[in-house]
């Protein structure tokens, strides 16, 4: 069920999107297998040995020592997540995205495809992925917010061990400006697993944001869209002021499709 106090928020552009990587799955986004096994093709390694040889972060890391870049990996991804652009129309949960009209969309995606929606739309909107894009925001114009780099910058993507380490002390400029931009507005996180640490420990600096302000009884209310209950994880997102909402599907893109779309028919009236 969708919650009534997320349908009247969307309602009032009171809502920040904050898309995942279960997101980008809709559109076939390959899997870190996918581009481990790629790193070790280009590093002259067997996929099978080199997968052995660390986690994914450390593999990466030892990529980008050994070719001092992610220029070449980052061609690579970007040529085969973006073979056919027209892919993005058949999406149904970026259609519904466009339609919700956000303000704000923050991702830690760093493919194109919200861009590309966008593009293929002919809707506005202002990419963010570094102090430098901040002048370029426009009233009433979505941004686009690209917390873990573009493939437009090699350097500003999230990929390696030590990427994340930095990443993680959340004092970026991009951090400075999701503090100010949650002040009273709800957060919406869709494509996210609660396995994955970079998340887990966003949700929790945002909780201990408000909780340490005399105001946090007025904090509106966050919201996570899971795909699997789950009790354990469900009563801690509670404690820290997330509301889950449970869309169970065998297929989580389905699930998240699903929950867009009636989201965009509860809201604003639109039927598919």
């Amino acid at each position: 069920m969708i919650p009534p106090a997320l349908v009247t928020a969307i309602r009032d552009r009171q809502v920040i999107l904050f898309a995942g990587a279960g997101l980008s799955r809709n559109v076939g986004l390959p899997s870190w297998g996918e581009l481990i096994d790629e790193m070790a093709r280009q590093l002259d390694y067997d996929p099978a040995v080199f997968t052995e040889l660390g986690d994914y972060l450390q593999l990466a890391e030892f990529y980008k020592l050994d070719k001092t870049t992610l220029g070449t990996l980052r061609s690579w991804m970007d040529r085969t997540w973006h073979k056919d652009e027209s892919v993005v129309d058949k999406s149904k949960a970026h259609q519904a995205i466009i339609r919700l009209n956000f303000p704000i969309i923050y991702t830690t995606n760093y493919d194109r495809w919200l861009e590309l929606a966008f593009q293929r739309r002919d809707k506005k909107f202002v990419k963010i992925a570094n102090v430098g894009d901040f002048p370029k925001c426009r009233p009433g114009i979505p941004e686009i917010v690209k917390l873990h780099g573009d493939f437009e910058d090699d350097d500003s993507i999230v990929l390696t061990e030590a990427s994340y380490f930095e990443r993680l002390s959340f004092d970026s400029p991009l951090d400075i400006k999701l503090r100010s931009d949650i002040i009273g507005k709800a957060i919406l996180f869709i494509g996210y697993g609660l396995n994955d640490i970079n998340i887990r420990l966003l949700l929790y600096k945002l909780h201990k944001l408000w909780s340490g302000s005399a105001h946090a009884k007025i904090r509106p209310t966050s919201y996570i869209v899971l795909t699997r209950p789950n009790a354990v994880q469900e009563k801690i997102l509670q404690e820290r002021g997330i509301t889950p909402i449970i869309f169970d599907n065998d297929d989580p893109g389905v699930a998240l499709s699903e929950f867009l779309e009636g989201l965009a028919c509860e809201a604003l009236g639109i039927t598919n």
